[in-house]
């Protein structure tokens, strides 16, 4: 089967799940932002942040690792059972930890009233983290169908029992229940992971080859730490923003902040689109990628995927940011509008952090997985940089700039890099015509200012939109037409 066709079928199927059941959880959101105030689910997008940070530690790169060394392996299960047992062993001490010292964890991170926030927390964290690699074991033997009915069912529990906690038993009088209840939904639809992957759990041995691990571990550690200073650059502004805007000398409560956190993070979920696209793309390519390694053509295919990637995620910042008027009602109340300016620049941003995922091919298949680390670290130090002296002044908006300053910096970075120790001859021209093209159309349709819902603003930006589809398939078209008659 033709490479990138089969790697679209994966995509396809790991897209379904992860882009229907996004698109489900956004449902969700119009239920939040009606009957929690922007507090409340500013608090529980303080503590979903924490959830992606701790993530990226408790699984330690051990992904990533585990679909490298299955390459030159012959026993696949060693390579799994060393992965499986060391997340295991990391989480449960994680856990045990965060039981015991949960009170001084909530009252540093101003939930001193809450420490069972951080309990749950925990324990969502633990039960994902652990469920991660019997999940990459599918996704490494291609069963994306199995994979997909997982993620669908437990995606599916955590959306009936919102639906059933918040929507019939939550009262207004007592919105921190809210918060509660959202965290036990994904809690019990955690479990459901484990719950069909029981098989990889009974038949574990519990035997390590240390050697092997040794050898795992130096390659996982490097992309540990790239992906825990990565997840800074997505997360810590959530967290930053409380810390420094938390001000009771001049007035500014706890609860003011989570407000703030509240708003920015409602409108944030808009500029997930593109998120959800890398997601899906990321679960099938970086399989596929190890698995091109000798293909003798695999330069080709990887530009050709940078070409498509590039043109379709500049259509979905496009169909976004110039159809705000409708998209932004998926955030129910419109206490939360004011932030929707944030927009269009954490678009973008993502845009550019699709590219440079696309990029970090190049340090793993080399092995030379330390320059990841090096370009997160320097993200996350920009990122830290940039909130610390902004936010005081410029709130949230702060730090949507500073998202989209680093991901530019890391994408560049990865890119120069990558041309020097692992030559792809991407196609720069064609990337900056595609995203020139389509920063281009956005700020002209700023520039006329059309009435904000009127049926001529909805008309004109979308056939702008409709102008840089019909370019981009006129260009790839005029390329495979010279490719036939070659």
């Amino acid at each position: 089967m033709n490479p990138l066709k089969k790697l679209l079928g994966q995509t396809a199927v790991y897209g379904l799940s992860s882009i229907l059941g996004r698109t489900l959880n956004y449902l969700l959101v119009p239920l939040y932002t009606s009957v929690m105030p922007s507090s409340d689910y500013g608090v529980i997008s303080q503590l979903y942040a924490f959830v992606a940070f701790l993530m990226v530690f408790l699984t330690f790169g051990m992904e990533t690792s585990y679909f490298r060394f299955l390459q030159d392996e012959e026993d696949k299960q060693k390579v799994f059972r060393n992965t499986f047992l060391t997340v295991i062993g990391l989480n449960v001490v994680f856990f045990l930890w965060v039981y015991f010292c949960n009170q001084a964890i909530a009252d540093r991170l101003l939930f001193g009233d809450h420490p069972e926030y951080i309990v749950f927390m925990a324990g969502i964290v633990a039960i994902d983290a652990i469920s991660s690699l019997p999940l990459a074991k599918l996704r490494a033997e291609e069963n994306a169908k199995r994979f997909a009915l997982i993620q669908f069912t437990s995606i599916g529990v955590n959306i009936l029992l919102n639906l059933i906690l918040i929507g019939i038993f939550y009262d207004a009088t007592r919105p921190e229940e809210g918060v509660i209840f959202i965290l036990v939904a994904n809690l019990l639809s955690s479990l459901v992971k484990p719950a069909f992957l029981y098989k990889d759990f009974m038949n574990l041995v519990f035997r390590i080859d240390w050697k092997l691990l040794r050898s795992m571990l130096k390659y996982a550690f490097p992309i540990a730490i790239a992906g825990f200073a990565g997840i800074i650059n997505e997360t810590i502004d959530r967290i930053m923003l409380k810390q420094m805007l938390y001000d009771p000398a001049h007035g500014i409560t706890a609860k003011m902040a989570d407000a703030q956190i509240g708003i920015y993070s409602a409108c944030y979920k808009l500029a997930m689109l593109v998120t959800i696209l890398l997601q899906a793309y990321r679960y099938a390519a970086e399989p596929f990628f190890f698995n091109q390694m000798k293909n003798q053509d695999r330069n080709k295919l990887y530009v050709k995927l940078m070409n498509y990637f590039v043109a379709i995620v500049c259509v979905i910042f496009l169909g976004v940011s110039l159809n705000i008027d409708i998209f932004r009602h998926f955030i129910a109340s419109e206490a939360y509008w004011g932030g929707l300016k944030v927009v269009p620049i954490l678009l973008m941003a993502n845009v550019f952090l699709g590219i440079y995922l696309n990029q970090s091919i190049w340090y793993k298949l080399t092995n030379q997985t330390k320059f990841g680390a090096y370009i997160s670290i320097a993200g996350a130090f920009l990122t830290i940089l940039i909130n610390y002296l902004f936010i005081t002044q410029y709130g949230y908006m702060a730090s949507a700039w500073a998202t989209l300053i680093v991901y530019a910096f890391q994408m560049a970075a990865s890119y120069l890099l990558g041309q020097r120790y692992y030559p792809i001859p991407y196609n720069i021209r064609k990337f900056c015509l595609y995203l020139g093209s389509a920063i281009l159309i956005f700020f002209i349709c700023k520039w006329m200012s059309l009435e904000e819902g009127s049926v001529l603003k909805f008309f004109v930006n979308n056939c702008f939109i409709l102008a840089f589809v019909l370019l981009v398939g006129w260009i790839e078209g005029i390329r495979l037409r010279r490719n036939v008659a070659r």
